[in-house]
């Protein structure tokens, strides 16, 4: 007989939200628009409709939803998600997405190269193109102890991979933001180490769970939120997900990360969730769910364990934990 077990990540069937359910949030989000908290986000929200209208991409979204990633808790409301976020080009508060606007997101190009068969350059919507794009649900834990539950639309990590074509030589994939302190003023800062890089070993590139985002609940992904172009790794803390991408670099030498060459004691390399390795300043056995606002507790590699845990069984005198 066989018996299936459900890996940490899912549901049963009848505990996931029905897709036509799912697409119904702009109603009632206008249901809700008389609201005092939505009315106090409305000059945003219209923004972020005008700029997915504007988006090249906007006719791609929504994509399909891969059922095959899911998560046991709500998915967190659109307006908290898009206004609470951490983006460091454009300040050091969560409030960031009224500056955020400034960022010009087209016209994109996006450099691949280091060790690959031939270094290119190519526009984001021509990239687009070429991907299979699709919508995964995936649980988002900051290193600050707050998460949320967010719809991202996109393509695997892999499949970049596969077109960039790298050398056998290349052990790590690096990637890199824009560079603009005219138009992010959290780039005029100049004791941070601007571009922001960050960067992957070559399995944890291709591992199935390494998605490149382009879309937010069924709509090009905000400036505010990394657009056109960032990375979620789920079982990594948040600030291994690298945004608004235009560099992809092979390599055979491990990069320093941007937290990592300000911090290193307190945000390495490999950055994996473990509620059992506190961060030097504050516990990591919790986090805060800022949709609902409650704190529940944290689960090892955020719950993704059964994907990834296996990379990295046989590595010794790492630090894996943050």
């Amino acid at each position: 007989m066989f018996v299936h077990r459900r890996r940490g990540w899912e549901i049963p069937e009848n505990r996931v939200t029905p897709e036509h359910i799912f697409h119904q949030r702009r109603a009632l989000a206008k249901t809700l628009a008389a609201g005092p908290i939505l009315a106090a986000a409305a000059p945003l929200l219209g923004a972020g409709r005008a700029f997915a209208a504007s988006d090249p991409s906007a006719g791609l979204y929504p994509v399909e939803r891969n059922p095959k990633y899911t998560v046991d808790r709500a998915l967190t409301p659109e307006r908290i998600a898009t206004t609470y976020n951490n983006f460091y080009e454009f300040g050091s508060s969560k409030q960031i997405s009224p500056a955020a606007q400034r960022l010009e997101t087209r016209p994109w190009v996006v450099e691949i190269g280091g060790a690959v068969e031939k270094p290119m350059k190519i526009d984001i919507d021509a990239l687009l193109k070429k991907m299979p794009l699709e919508e995964r649900v995936y649980a988002h834990r900051c290193v600050e102890a707050w998460s949320m539950v967010v719809p991202w639309s996109g393509f695997p990590l892999k499949a970049l991979v596969d077109f960039a074509r790298p050398l056998g030589s290349a052990k790590y994939l690096v990637m890199q933001t824009f560079k603009n302190p005219k138009v992010a003023p959290g780039q005029r800062q100049i004791w941070y180490p601007w571009p922001y890089t960050e960067g992957l070993t070559m399995f944890e590139a291709v591992n199935e769970l390494s998605f490149m985002v382009t879309g937010l609940y069924g709509k090009p992904v905000p400036k505010q939120n990394g657009a056109p172009l960032r990375l979620a790794v789920p079982w990594k803390y948040g600030f291994k997900h690298v945004k608004s991408i235009v560099r992809f670099e092979f390599t055979d030498k491990r990069p320093v990360s941007f937290w990592e060459k300000l911090q290193a004691k307190e945000y390495g390399f490999w950055a994996n969730v473990n509620p059992e390795v506190a961060h030097p300043r504050w516990s990591q056995a919790s986090e805060r769910d800022i949709g609902t606002g409650e704190r529940i507790p944290t689960k090892p590699w955020n719950g993704y364990g059964d994907y990834v845990a296996a990379m990295y069984a046989n590595l010794k005198g790492e630090v894996l934990f943050r």
